[in-house]
């Protein structure tokens, strides 16, 4: 049998990210112990129920100590306070990782709060579901998905292969971005669409004309699939708003500026306009099928035994 690719993990926040992350590295034996920390007592409790971990901790600076991996798997505004906490208890030599979903934020927050010898590599895997909590986690979440790491200057390279293995061990396909780009990237392909989602939601919920219980009752295939967005953590999302604000504003200009044309493409009865548009989002969506990254199946595969793309939540 193989060695552990660490000899103590520990886990700060223990939610779907968190948790997956638990499961898969017990199921590989990527690490020799895992040590979990969560501020709440319910959870904690929650999670040596489940057994997640082999020590559990409500100190978030206990649960550091002689870890060589750190993960911080809590909601991106909480970044900082979790580094100042956790400073003085890392090893030197330690890896510190995070998985949120903004990254130059991150980088910001935590950065300067971090000892010298310690090596910090943000990171975002892309993967969830709308589900949160230490009994949504599961061991396949990582599997044939993107973990983006956005190494900071000066990053080591050793350091950084070794937690590129890690989550290549975990199922996933590893690349490296510049923290600003990985923000406006996400801020198109993940943020937007949440805000979106959200915003719609809640206009059917203001509706006077319509109501709940119609919304609800004859809810078509579109309305469902961004409910299943909106159903995403509120906290998680809030943060991802504050956190990544410029690149979300930027995308949010762009998209007023296309559904602006699309309206005025339905006022005039502009039908070529209209099928062109429709064709060549229709093809954006086979390519993704094709990439892997979803299915082409009946219903979108939501009979499938258990959800592994991307989207909902993502980071605690």
């Amino acid at each position: 049998m193989s060695q552990p690719q660490f000899t103590r993990v520990a886990l700060i926040g223990i939610g779907l990210i968190g948790s997956s992350l638990a499961h898969v590295m017990r199921a590989r034996r990527l690490a020799g112990e895992i040590v979990v920390s969560t501020r709440s007592e319910h959870t904690l409790a929650r999670a040596q129920e489940l057994g997640l971990g082999d020590r559990y901790h409500l100190d978030a600076a206990e649960a550091v100590t002689g870890a060589d991996l750190v993960i911080l798997c809590v909601p991106v505004g909480a970044s900082e306070q979790v580094a100042k906490w956790i400073a003085p208890a890392l090893a030197p030599g330690a890896i510190v990782t995070d998985v949120g979903s903004t990254k130059g934020s991150v980088v910001a927050q935590m950065a300067p709060h971090l000892p010298d010898g310690v090596h910090f590599i943000p990171g975002h895997p892309i993967a969830g579901t709308e589900e949160s909590g230490p009994d949504a986690g599961f061991a396949e979440l990582f599997e044939d998905r993107w973990c983006i790491l956005t190494p900071v200057p000066d990053t080591d390279a050793e350091a950084l292969a070794r937690l590129t293995a890690f989550w290549e061990a975990c199922g996933s396909t590893v690349e490296t971005m510049d923290p600003d780009h990985h923000d406006l990237v996400l801020a198109i392909v993940s943020h937007l669409p949440h805000i979106i989602a959200y915003n719609i939601v809640g206009t059917a919920d203001d509706l006077e004309a319509v109501t709940k219980s119609e919304v609800i009752k004859y809810s078509a295939s579109g309305f469902r699939d961004f409910t299943r967005l909106a159903a995403s953590d509120p906290t998680m999302w809030r943060d991802v708003c504050l956190h990544n604000k410029d690149a979300i504003l930027e995308m949010l200009a762009r998209f007023s500026e296309d559904l602006a044309a699309l309206q005025r493409a339905i006022r005039w009865g502009d039908g070529e306009a209209l099928f062109d548009l429709f064709t060549r989002t229709r093809g954006i969506r086979r390519s993704i099928v094709e990439a892997g990254q979803d299915t082409d199946a009946p219903d979108f595969g939501r009979h499938a035994a258990r959800p592994s793309a991307g989207g909902g939540q993502t980071s605690d």
